[in-house]
C-alpha cells in the first residue's frame, strides 16, 4: 500500500508499506520454502532534499538436497531472519552538486541443518550484526571540473556456534574514495570525460590497501537523441574474507575455514563501445581481470568444502543488443569468459564458485504486447559451463521462461499472470553435485494502487 500528502507547493511526504508471502513444496523433493517479508518506508521530499526512513523484516525457511555440500543425499535446510533499519538524506546545493548521508543497522540470524530428519547430526547457528555510516557527494567546481568523493565506516560482529574459532569475532572497516573528474567539449554534442582517483580500504584486523581508479569516455549525442560512446577503464578493488571462510574449524567438519586467508584484490582493464538509436541499441565490452588471493570454496574428491585463496586471470567479452518494433521488443546477448587459475595447493580438485562459470552464455528474450490487455514474454538462456568433476550430468544447459499477463480494463492496476519456467527436460546442476531446479508452473494476481 502507498500514500502521500502534500502540505505546500515545495514539500511533500509519503508512506509506503509492503507485505509479501511465498510458500512452495519446490520443484524437487525436499526443495520447499516458506517466505515472509514486511517493509515500511517514509519519505520527506523538499525543494532541494530527500529523506528516507526504512524498516524491514524478512523470514525465510528453505531446503534443498545437497544445497551447500554438493551431495544430494544430504537433505539440508536453512532458516534466516533479517531485520534492517536505515535512514538516508540527500541534499542538493549549487549547480548539480549534492551530498548524501546514510546509516543502517542489520541483524541477521541463520540456522543451518545438515539433515532435516536428524538435526543433531550437524547444525550451525549464527547471528551477525552490522552497522554502517556513509557520506558521499559530488561537488561541481565549474562546467569542466567536478569532484566525486565518499567515506564509509562499517562495524560488524558475529555470535556463532561454529564460527568463533578464528582470531576475532568483530571487525571495523574504513573506506575513503576520491575521484576528480574533468570534462571538455570537442564539438557541440561531443564530449570527453576523464576520471582518475583512488580508494583507500583499511580495517583493524588486516592490512590496508590503496586501489587506483581511472577511466576515459568519449560520447557524441545528436539532436535526434542518437548517441555513441567509447570508454576505457582501469579499476582496482579490495575486500576481506567473511567469517565463514576465516572463523570456523580448519582441519575438520563439513565447512573448513582457513585462518590465514589474505585480503582479496582485483584489477580490471576494460574497453567498451555503445550505440543507442531510437528503436535499437548495442552495448559491447572486452575485459581482462586479475584476481589475487580471491577466496573460493573448493573440494578434494567428494569431501567437505574448504576455503582457499586463488589467483585467477580472466579474459572475456560481452555484447548486448535490443530492438523495438511496433508490438514487439527483443533483447539478445552473448558472453565469453576464459579463466586461468592457481591455487598454490595441488590437493584442490575443483571449485564450487570461482571456477563454476559458463565459458559461453547466450540469451534471447522477446516481449509481445498485441494490445493494452495482454503481454506475452519469452526468455531463453543457453550456457556451456566449465567442466567440474563434482557435477553429475551435462555441462551445458538450455532454460526457457514463458509468461503471459492480462490487465483487465475494468480494474486499473490489476495484473493476472501465468508462467511456465523451465519446460524442457534439463537436469543441469547450477552448483556442482547439487540437483538443479525442475520445471514449474505458476499463476497469480498483482494489484498496484
Amino acid at each position: 500500500m502507498t500514500g502521500a500528502f502534500s502540505n505546500t507547493d515545495n514539500w511533500s511526504w509519503g508512506v509506503e508499506g509492503e507485505y509479501a508471502r511465498s510458500e512452495s513444496d519446490g520443484t524437487v523433493k525436499h526443495g520447499d520454502h516458506d517466505f515472509d517479508r514486511t517493509t515500511g518506508r517514509v519519505q520527506l521530499l523538499g525543494p532541494n532534499s530527500q529523506t528516507d526512513f526504512f524498516a524491514g523484516y524478512q523470514s525465510k525457511f528453505f531446503g534443498w538436497p545437497g544445497m551447500y555440500t554438493g551431495n544430494a543425499a544430504n537433505l539440508e535446510t536453512e532458516n534466516l531472519q533479517t531485520r534492517l533499519f536505515s535512514i538516508n538524506h540527500t541534499q542538493n546545493y549549487s549547480d548539480e552538486s549534492n551530498w548524501q548521508l546514510s546509516a543502517y543497522h542489520r541483524r541477521n540470524t541463520d540456522h543451518f541443518v545438515y539433515q532435516r530428519y536428524g538435526p543433531s547430526t550437524y547444525e550451525a547457528k549464527h547471528e551477525t550484526k552490522v552497522s554502517a555510516l556513509a557520506f558521499a557527494g559530488r561537488h561541481v567546481i565549474n562546467q569542466q571540473f567536478a569532484l566525486n568523493h565518499s567515506a564509509q565506516l562499517t562495524a560488524d560482529e558475529i555470535d556463532s556456534s561454529n564460527l568463533e574459532q578464528g582470531d576475532f569475532t568483530s571487525r571495523t572497516y574504513y573506506k575513503f574514495n576520491l575521484l576528480p573528474e574533468y570534462q571538455f567539449e570537442l564539438d557541440p554534442g561531443e564530449t570527453i570525460t576523464t576520471r582518475a582517483g583512488a580508494t583507500f580500504d583499511d580495517t583493524n584486523r588486516d592490512r590496508s590497501e590503496v586501489s587506483p581508479i581511472f577511466d576515459i569516455t568519449w560520447q557524441r549525442t545528436g539532436s535526434n537523441g542518437h548517441s555513441d560512446s567509447i570508454y576505457l577503464s582501469y579499476a582496482e578493488t579490495s575486500q576481506l574474507p567473511g567469517y565463514g571462510a576465516i572463523g570456523g574449524s580448519e582441519g575438520s567438519g563439513l565447512f573448513r575455514s582457513n585462518h590465514d586467508l589474505d585480503r582479496e584484490t582485483t584489477q580490471n582493464l576494460e574497453f567498451g563501445y555503445a550505440i543507442d538509436r531510437t528503436v535499437w541499441s548495442i552495448d559491447s565490452a572486452i575485459f581482462y581481470r586479475w584476481d589475487d588471493d580471491l577466496v573460493d570454496w573448493t573440494f578434494t574428491g567428494a569431501g567437505a568444502r574448504a576455503a582457499e585463496n586463488v589467483d585467477i586471470e580472466t579474459f572475456g567479452f560481452e555484447i548486448i543488443a535490443t530492438r523495438q518494433w511496433k508490438k514487439f521488443e527483443g533483447i539478445a546477448s552473448y558472453t565469453y569468459r576464459h579463466k586461468d587459475e592457481d591455487y598454490g595447493n595441488p590437493a584442490v580438485d575443483g571449485s564450487f564458485y570461482a571456477l563454476n562459470f559458463p565459458e559461453h552464455r547466450a540469451t534471447l528474450g522477446v516481449i509481445w504486447s498485441p494490445n493494452e490487455l495482454f503481454e506475452i514474454r519469452i526468455d531463453n538462456e543457453w550456457r556451456d559451463q566449465e567442466e567440474n568433476p563434482l557435477r553429475d550430468g551435462p555441462d551445458d544447459a538450455f532454460f526457457t521462461y514463458i509468461g503471459i499477463s492480462y490487465f483487465p480494463a475494468q480494474i486499473d492496476g490489476l495484473e493476472c499472470f501465468a508462467a511456465y519456467d523451465k519446460p524442457w527436460d534439463d537436469d543441469f546442476q547450477d552448483v556442482p553435485g547439487t540437483p538443479g531446479r525442475s520445471d514449474q508452473a505458476s499463476c497469480g494476481v498483482t494489484y498496484r494502487w
